[in-house]
């Protein structure tokens, strides 16, 4: 008689094949809130194609004020801008998510450094393709503190910092960080995702919805594919008939 929790056995009475391991509480969670901002951003994106009035003018309404502020504010545009082009630009983030796939590729954790890889790259093509089919306008002022070119919805700053901050998290997380520095990871990646979105309403080079969008989609599209990793894991390891720890879990590079 087989015992509590083994595979029931075949036809000729031998061990059948292992059940499906059940989707862990953090992978569904992470499905459930990447769905639900896939549908929000779904939303916003048809609110914005359409033009919808209200949404605009609360568009108008905030970046004017902002852009009334900043030309008051000379050095606070001056710390805005080296925030937005140093600190948290595109490809400062890109770098940091390199870092992280040679480090992983170093462990000999190829297939999850291969699909970190892929998830950046897939969410910059994501967020281009959208700025090309939405076509927005960025704000134009007669007095402009800051430039920006390309169509504006998403903010790609904003879809970036938020793709990258929660991949690196959930790396972070996924090797034992815990404690006193996982939460200033936290508090680094909320810090950056928020400031970076708020630094390009400040130079009056987005709408406010282009931000909302970029922390939307970026914050879905990363929450997804973290929730895929497990089953892309579990595909290629029975394609290759080898235990996921000698794909994706290995002790560090050899001696």
């Amino acid at each position: 008689m087989p015992s509590p929790g083994s595979a029931p056995p075949g036809p000729s009475g031998t061990p059948g094949p292992p059940p499906e391991p059940a989707r862990p509480p953090g992978e569904r969670a992470a499905a459930r809130t990447g769905l639900v901002l896939a549908a929000l951003s779904a939303v916003l994106l048809w609110l914005v194609a359409a033009s919808w009035s209200p949404l605009l003018s609360f568009d108008r309404s905030v970046a004017n004020a902002l852009h009334r502020r900043a030309v008051r504010e000379p050095d606070l545009v001056h710390a805005n801008r080296i925030l937005t082009d140093w600190v948290w630009d595109p490809w400062t983030m890109r770098a940091l998510i390199a870092v992280a796939v040679l480090w992983l590729w170093w462990r000999r954790e190829r297939l999850l450094s291969l699909y970190i890889a892929a998830a950046v790259v897939l969410g910059t093509v994501i967020q281009q393709s959208l700025k090309a089919a939405v076509g927005r306008e960025r704000p134009r002022w007669p007095d402009p503190v800051d430039s920006a070119h390309y169509a504006a919805f998403p903010s790609g700053h904003a879809m970036v910092a938020a793709v990258v901050c929660v991949l690196l998290l959930w790396l972070l997380r996924r090797h034992g960080v815990r404690g006193r520095a996982w939460t200033a990871a936290v508090t680094a990646a909320a810090v950056s995702v928020l400031g970076v979105g708020l630094t390009r309403l400040y130079l009056g080079v987005h709408w406010p919805s282009d931000v909302l969008g970029g922390w939307l989609m970026g914050t879905g599209w990363a929450l997804l594919a973290v929730a895929a990793f497990p089953w892309v894991e579990r595909r290629v390891r029975s394609r290759n008939g080898r235990p996921s720890s000698a794909l994706d879990h290995g002790d560090g590079p050899a001696d």
